[in-house]
């Protein structure tokens, strides 16, 4: 059950576990890697935790040794940029969501903890940039890795081309995945890169794990919960999420304030 809430002006978007099921490609990928480096496969229900957070947090937590962590991360994208990265597909219902939504006036961005090269590809591949704003990841060097990294990088950017591509479906050029915009680095998201953007009450993240929560959390901002991802019970209800949606269509009325 959710309750009626304000219409938000601006929503965040995670992206495996909440516009795609991308578990096919990363787990293969995933199991790849620990064969490479001659290390135990962790079970399938182990494997699962590792969609949504960054690679280097989860190879740590199962079995990876600290040392070895940077060669698994290598073996895994050997497979995943091959071509594992659209072993993938979008959840039942998304883009008509994502419509619905900016159709009210809604801007959209995707903020995911995925390196925003490969987030480029999957949301182009599935028609998901034309709905949105701009796409917002991690880098490859792993400089900014975590959630709250990325969703400042995102609010940074969102700010900076407010008015040059600030209306709704037009997708922001500024921020590369190696470049930081002026103000996005550690400890600069700040009030004052959040002038131009709505109020913290007015901003929303979507996400499916604790992570989208407690990044958002840094932030100020409220996380609606996606019930179809990858949490375990009670996770994001015990992160603090405002709600957990349990349908695309649950979500979409959220996001317009229904």
């Amino acid at each position: 059950m959710t309750t009626a809430n304000p219409p938000y002006r601006l929503a965040l978007l995670d992206l495996d576990g909440t516009l795609t099921d991308s578990a096919p490609g990363i787990l293969s990928s995933v199991r790849y890697a620990y064969t490479t480096l001659g290390i135990e496969t962790p079970t399938d229900e182990t494997l699962r935790r590792f969609v949504g957070p960054p690679l280097t947090e989860t190879f740590a937590r199962h079995g990876v040794p600290v040392d070895r962590v940077a060669e698994a991360v290598a073996a895994y994208r050997e497979v995943y940029a091959a071509g594992g990265m659209l072993d993938n597909s979008l959840y039942p219902g998304i883009l008509e969501c994502l419509t619905a939504a900016r159709a009210a006036g809604v801007r959209l961005a995707v903020a995911t903890s995925k390196p925003e090269v490969y987030a480029r590809r999957i949301t182009a591949h599935f028609g998901i940039d034309a709905l949105v704003e701009g796409v917002y990841g991690a880098t490859l060097d792993g400089s900014r890795g975590s959630k709250a990294d990325v969703i400042e990088h995102a609010l940074a950017s969102l700010a900076a081309s407010e008015g040059v591509a600030g209306a709704v479906g037009a997708t922001a050029t500024v921020g590369s995945e190696d470049e930081e915009v002026p103000g996005a680095g550690a400890g600069g998201a700040g009030r004052a890169v959040l002038d131009g953007l709505p109020p913290h009450e007015e901003i929303i993240m979507v996400g499916d794990r604790e992570h989208d929560v407690l990044g958002a959390a840094a932030h100020g901002i409220r996380c609606l919960g996606v019930s179809w991802g990858y949490a375990v019970p009670g996770e994001l209800e015990d992160a603090g999420a405002l709600a957990v949606v349990e349908s695309t269509d649950e979500l979409a009325r959220m996001l317009r304030g229904e």
